[in-house]
C-alpha cells in the first residue's frame, strides 16, 4: 500500500519558490519514496533536536526533511530545500 505525501505550509512555500526542474526531480523522488514498501529505507534519521524526523538526499544540494508516520501511511513533508539553510525553518 502507497503511502500519501502531505506538506506543511512552510514546506509548500519552500517548495514552490524552488526552480521547475529541482521541483519535478523532487516530485518525482517522492513518488518513488511514497510507493515503496519501505521508506526509512531513503531515509537517513535525524538526531537531537530533530529526532523523530528523516532526511532524505534529492540531487547533492538538496533535502526533504519528514516524519514518516507508518500507521498512518503518511510522509509528512515539514521543510524542503538547499541543504545550507533547510534546517533553519523546521516547523
Amino acid at each position: 500500500m502507497a503511502y500519501k505525501i502531505k506538506w506543511s505550509k512552510t514546506a509548500e512555500k519552500q517548495f514552490n519558490k524552488l526552480d521547475k526542474p529541482i521541483r519535478e526531480r523532487i516530485n518525482e523522488y517522492l513518488e518513488k519514496v511514497a510507493n515503496s514498501k519501505n521508506p526509512k529505507a531513503f531515509a537517513k534519521s535525524l538526531r537531537n533536536n530533530y529526532s523523530g524526523l528523516c532526511s532524505f538526499r534529492v540531487a547533492d544540494k538538496y533535502r526533504i526533511i519528514a516524519e514518516i508516520q507508518d500507521d498512518k501511511l503518511i510522509i509528512y513533508i515539514v521543510s524542503v530545500g538547499k541543504r545550507e539553510i533547510v534546517y533553519d525553518d523546521i516547523d
